[in-house]
C-alpha cells in the first residue's frame, strides 16, 4: 500500500504544470509513464514504472508488452499495482482507467475532482469522471 507524502498536493500541482503542455508520445510521455506513473511518483515517491522497463513505440508495441507480462489490457496491469476503487470514491490524484478503442484497451488518467486529466496530442485535456471504467487508489 502506497502512502502519500505530506506535501503531496504541492507536488501534484507541480507535476501537472510540468506535463500540461507536453504532447503525447509512446513510452516517454504516454498515459502510463508520462501521466499515471509520473503522478504516482509525485504523490508517493514510488516509481511504479520501474517494474516494467520494456520499451515500445506505438499502441501495438505497448499491447505486446502488456500481453508478455500476462495482462489483457492496461487497466488489469494497474489493478495489480494499486487498489481498485469505484469511480464514485476516487479523489484528486487517484488513477482512472477509461475504455478506449486501442490495442491497450484503456487510457489512464488522473482524477482531479469531477474531471480526469488525460494526455492528448497537444498536452493535458480532461474527460468526465463518469467516463472512468475503474479507478485506483493512490495512497
Amino acid at each position: 500500500m502506497l502512502t502519500r507524502l505530506p506535501n503531496w498536493r504541492r507536488r501534484y500541482e507541480a507535476a501537472i504544470d510540468e506535463i500540461k503542455s507536453r504532447p503525447f508520445t509512446w513510452y516517454d510521455h504516454d498515459c502510463g509513464r508520462g501521466l499515471a506513473v509520473r503522478l504516482v511518483l509525485a504523490l508517493t515517491g514510488v516509481d511504479l514504472g520501474a517494474h516494467y522497463p520494456d520499451r515500445y513505440d506505438d499502441a501495438l508495441g505497448a499491447a505486446r508488452v502488456l500481453r508478455a507480462y500476462g495482462f489483457p489490457n492496461l487497466g488489469e496491469l494497474v489493478a495489480t499495482l494499486l487498489p481498485v476503487i469505484h469511480p464514485s470514491r476516487a479523489e484528486i490524484g487517484d488513477i482512472a482507467a477509461i475504455v478506449v478503442d486501442s490495442p491497450v484497451g484503456h487510457a489512464l488518467g488522473v482524477v482531479n475532482g469531477e474531471r480526469i486529466f488525460v494526455l492528448t496530442e497537444t498536452g493535458i485535456g480532461t474527460v468526465d469522471l463518469l467516463d472512468a471504467a475503474m479507478c485506483f487508489k493512490v495512497g
